[in-house]
């Protein structure tokens, strides 16, 4: 039974799966798939921002293409930290 447990945690140390159950009683495995992909729209739109600043610093002007773009990635961004959020707060 205690295998069972571990594996459907994803912990392979028995040592370890004691030492915590013995410590706090439980273990919580969470899935940050989201959060991953929040860091990766960020990295993108950062990337974009560079790209943008140095256009704006060479030729004097920028685009409105290219912040409406912008502005598209942070609100999915800011949809995906909500989703996140909502997510945590279920969590007891």
């Amino acid at each position: 039974m205690i295998r069972r447990r571990m594996a459907s945690l994803g912990v392979t140390s028995m040592g370890a799966y004691m030492r915590k159950m013995g410590i706090d009683g439980y273990i919580i495995n969470l899935d940050l798939s989201d959060v991953r992909e929040m860091v990766a729209l960020l990295g993108y739109c950062s990337n974009n921002l560079n790209q943008y600043a140095k256009r704006a610093n060479e030729t004097g002007s920028i685009y409105e293409a290219d912040i409406e773009d912008l502005r598209e990635r942070l609100n999915g961004i800011w949809e995906t930290a909500g989703d996140i959020l909502k997510e945590l707060s279920g969590i007891k």
